[in-house]
């Protein structure tokens, strides 16, 4: 009975170990999945994290070449004052960049009238600036997925363009007296250097006429600073009509304009002054309710004839128009000799 009961407690006791063995056995295979587990966690999130940086990569590379063809685009199109020139540096660039058959401003765009289809197959893209439409691109044939890279270099060409009509109206109010619209002195003299140097260059006759307006303190005094500036432009209208597109007008000071001709002798320049005295003389010059007879006097210097150098010619022509007034006004005297004679 003894022996029994311990065989029992032994037999007992084996199972408890054994019950132990392989508790403690699932426990310890179940911290190695738990460790398992984690690892395997922690190497997807690596290589998630990878991926991530990847395409993080990936992104910054994309938007470093964004940036960089924008930056070679302005480079490109900002490197001229002329907008013809800068949309074939656009032109240029968008035809490497992107997939596109054809690209134009629209003032090039074909207009076949027996072929409607050929207008019909391009489509628009205003270029836009601080609210300004500056024009307008014309394209075909680009692909769907480059459209939104079109429209951002299309962007960058209107800013362009409104670059390049900035600088062209300051270069234009620097040139370009406010009142008259013509030539301003200084620009008048850069012109007068230019063509002085292409005439002795070239030994061609090159002619100059200075204009003042006759009694012109008279009309200011007696009808106001209005109607005197309302007198010169329309001198100087009548005088940018009486010339050619060649001859060079601006205003020299106050009321005194000159006029250089190239390629002008004395007979010709004569024969210009002379017209340009008539049709002012005939003109009513309307300032508000007064009408104005106004008359110039007109003095001509020619080179080689009466100067070999500007300055020289510039003294000359101003002492013929000094003769014109001396001998009544109204009256063109061009430049023979320096004397007391009136015409002279």
């Amino acid at each position: 009975m003894a022996l029994s009961l311990m065989l029992m407690l032994v037999a007992l006791f084996v199972v408890a170990v054994i019950y132990c063995a392989k508790a403690a056995v699932l426990e310890f295979e179940h911290a190695a999945d738990r460790d398992v587990l984690k690892v395997k966690g922690a190497y997807l999130n690596i290589i998630q994290r990878k991926d991530a940086l990847a395409a993080e990569k990936q992104q910054l590379r994309d938007e470093a070449d964004r940036i960089f063809e924008m930056y070679e685009l302005t480079r490109e199109v900002t490197a001229t004052f002329d907008e013809k020139e800068a949309f074939a540096a656009f032109k240029a660039h968008v035809s490497r960049r992107l997939t596109l058959e054809d690209c134009r401003l629209v003032d090039d765009v074909p207009l076949d009238v027996d072929d409607p289809a050929t207008f019909e197959a391009y489509r628009f893209f205003p270029l836009r600036a601080k609210q300004m439409v500056l024009g307008e691109v014309a394209y075909k044939g680009l692909a769907e997925s480059d459209e939104e890279a079109f429209s951002v270099f299309a962007h960058q060409l209107a800013l362009a363009f409104r670059r390049i009509r900035l600088y062209n109206e300051v270069e234009s109010l620097a040139i370009t007296d406010s009142l008259t619209r013509m030539n301003t002195r200084r620009h008048l003299a850069e012109r007068f250097d230019e063509e002085f140097s292409r005439a002795q260059s070239r030994a061609l006759p090159l002619s100059l006429l200075m204009i003042d307006v006759d009694h012109f303190k008279n009309i200011n005094d007696q009808h106001g600073h209005l109607a005197g500036d309302a007198a010169l432009r329309e001198i100087a209208r009548v005088i940018a009509y009486h010339i050619r597109e060649i001859d060079i007008a601006g205003r020299y000071g106050g009321e005194e304009f000159c006029v250089i001709l190239p390629d002008t002798d004395k007979q010709g320049a004569l024969v210009v002054a002379e017209r340009i005295r008539a049709a002012i003389a005939e003109e009513k010059v309307r300032a508000y309710d007064t009408v104005l007879n106004v008359t110039v006097s007109v003095g001509v210097a020619t080179f080689p004839e009466d100067a070999l150098q500007m300055d020289e010619l510039l003294d000359k022509s101003d002492w013929a128009l000094y003769r014109a007034k001396k001998s009544g006004r109204d009256r063109v005297v061009g430049f023979s000799i320096y004397t007391d004679r009136a015409g002279a």
